[in-house]
């Protein structure tokens, strides 16, 4: 079982992996083998997007892809949203489990419900677990002074 860090921040709770890098976005990503990249939700993204339905690709396996390239998109049951890549390189393919079993994606965000993986190198974006944990500490801040603004005009 890899490394994880607890992370809690008003309600909400996760453990991150520690060998994770994170993008902004919300994605982590795990080299799996020297230079290739497994992509995934993070609890936070998955969180936001509500229940998932379906993933679909845009990119076909063998394709070159670079950072910040809509790959493919995401459904929900309130909305679709476009799935960025978060590196540069070679489309390996998308995680062919998820047919079978979308809610991996939600259940099992960080192991079984990956996304995609990728040859080559993450973007220059992404960042190390204190960098992320920062990050999810200013956005759920601000997620609550707007409810909170919103409560108390």
């Amino acid at each position: 079982m890899p490394e994880t860090s607890f992370y809690k921040r008003a309600t909400f709770v996760t453990h991150l992996p520690a060998e994770c890098l994170y993008s902004p976005s919300h994605f982590w990503l795990r080299e799996t083998e020297p230079g290739r990249w497994r992509v995934g939700f993070t609890k936070f993204a998955t969180r936001m997007l509500g229940e998932i339905v379906e993933v679909q690709w845009e990119k076909a396996s063998g394709s070159p892809v670079a950072g910040g390239e809509i790959i493919g998109s995401i459904e929900g049951f309130k909305a679709i949203s476009d799935i960025y890549c978060v590196a540069t390189g070679t489309f390996s393919g998308g995680n062919t489990a998820l047919a079978q079993d979308i809610e991996l994606v939600s259940r099992e965000p960080y192991a079984g419900g990956w996304l995609y993986e990728i040859q080559g190198q993450p973007d220059a974006k992404c960042i190390d677990l204190a960098g992320y944990r920062a990050l999810l500490d200013t956005t759920i801040d601000h997620i609550l002074d707007k409810q909170q603004a919103d409560e108390n005009p």
